[in-house]
């Protein structure tokens, strides 16, 4: 038989477009035969479609649960199954190996449990993406983005000017850039603010996080939502990823603000090395686990250690939030992922990629990294930087809001006239 014909007859039986494919295709009748296999993993199976189902499940299965997100999110997100549909099927599963009953102490296959809470999860953060929107948080309404099929919370204030996107940092949300949004629209901006995915009210899939995925995130919101270049201003994390952005992606970059930012400058850096496939351990489980314990418990002290200068910034509504979204489900999954982040990508090669002006807002008093050897780094090693120091802790923007809002201002608004002034030329 000739090998085309041979390549027809597996793409016939297979759940799957190619042999390097990973979610699977198909209509309703293949989804669900797919499902069918899955759930049925243990069992084993002498079929060659299961089989090469169950290969792929341990592939990409690098946390308990994660395979049905990778395997499954694009059929759920087109519509090809239903979230009831899956669940239906996978309580009907866990009934008939059970003589009828489901046991109160769990269910008993991991792709059951894995299937189950899913679509529980998915279906808790599509009430609280209803929730939102019925809420006026902030004097701003709250919008909703679908990327790669879920929920991401975000807002826009301001119909004139240049576009400003805002970008939280680990552990945060939009409403940390509370008092910063609505003044710097007033004065003649279009400011965005997001929740990332895995943050705040934003959905928490079950799936591998990384600073290379929240980028894409990014680049994806500027190009689909924004749709145009934008000043980028992060803090933290948000910072970090902001610089890939702006250092991969420079066209969708007007500049960049960093505010207390991560990542580091590796001087005379000849390579950029690249972080290998994390999977999830036991002991980054039970990490994760004893970090949101610490955290339920110690919010507010945690959060005031941030904010030496203004504790009293740390209200009860920024506690609540951040204690409130431990509990959401996923939660434990975006903090495993802290075990895999390495910020691989020095800070002073993505500026130098970027190549456009850069201003770095610093608390000299933050408590997560050395400020006075960072800066000196920072001025030694990158160009196009201008550094402004502040007397206070990891969260300039929240804690000394009036003096980042005036700050940025002029920064966004001399940025946006150099912008037009070279256009003119």
């Amino acid at each position: 038989m000739a090998p085309e014909v041979l390549r027809n007859k597996r793409n016939a039986s297979s759940f799957f477009a190619s042999e390097g494919s990973i979610d699977v295709r198909g209509g309703s009748d293949m989804t669900l035969g797919a499902l069918a296999a899955y759930l049925r993993y243990l069992e084993g199976t002498g079929r060659d479609d299961w089989q090469e189902l169950h290969d792929k499940l341990r592939r990409v299965e690098i946390g308990n649960g994660t395979s049905f997100y990778t395997l499954f999110s694009s059929s759920l997100f087109l519509g090809t199954i239903s979230r009831r549909r899956v669940f239906y099927e996978a309580i009907k599963y866990e009934k008939e190996r059970n003589a009828g009953f489901i046991s109160p102490f769990g269910y008993s296959a991991p792709t059951v449990t894995a299937s189950v809470d899913a679509i529980c999860s998915m279906e808790w953060y599509r009430l609280l993406a209803l929730k939102s929107q019925t809420c006026n948080e902030g004097g701003y309404s709250i919008r909703i983005w679908s990327w790669n099929g879920y929920i991401i919370q975000y807002t826009a204030v301001g119909n004139d000017g240049p576009a400003i996107l805002l970008v939280h940092g680990f552990g945060a949300f939009l409403q940390h850039y509370r008092d910063n949004i609505k003044e710097i629209a007033d004065n003649g901006f279009r400011v965005w603010a997001i929740t990332l995915l895995g943050f705040g009210k934003s959905e928490k899939p079950n799936v591998s996080y990384s600073e290379l995925m929240w980028a894409e995130l990014l680049r994806d919101f500027i190009v689909d939502v924004i749709n145009e270049p934008v000043h980028v201003v992060g803090n933290s994390l948000g910072g970090y990823i902001s610089s890939i952005v702006a250092g991969v992606w420079p066209s969708l970059t007007k500049s960049l603000v960093l505010i207390n930012t991560a990542g580091t400058v590796v001087p005379n850096y000849s390579f950029i090395p690249t972080s290998e496939e994390w999977r999830a351990s036991f002991f980054s489980r039970l990490g994760a686990r004893l970090l949101l314990l610490y955290l339920r418990s110690s919010a507010a002290s945690i959060l005031k250690s941030y904010y030496p200068t203004k504790r009293e910034r740390v209200d009860t509504a920024l506690v609540n939030e951040i204690t409130r979204a431990s509990y959401d489900p996923g939660a434990a999954m975006i903090l495993e992922s802290i075990f895999n982040f390495n910020l691989s990508i020095p800070l002073n090669f993505l500026l130098d990629s970027f190549g456009g002006s850069v201003l770095v807002i610093q608390g000299t008093k933050d408590p997560l990294v050395k400020s006075g050897v960072f800066l000196s780094m920072l001025r030694e090693h990158c160009r196009h930087v201008l550094i402004k120091e502040f007397d206070a802790g990891h969260c300039v923007q929240d804690e000394l809001p009036e003096e980042v809002n005036s700050i940025l201002i002029e920064w966004a608004m001399e940025k946006s006239e150099v912008n037009l002034a070279m256009k003119a030329v």
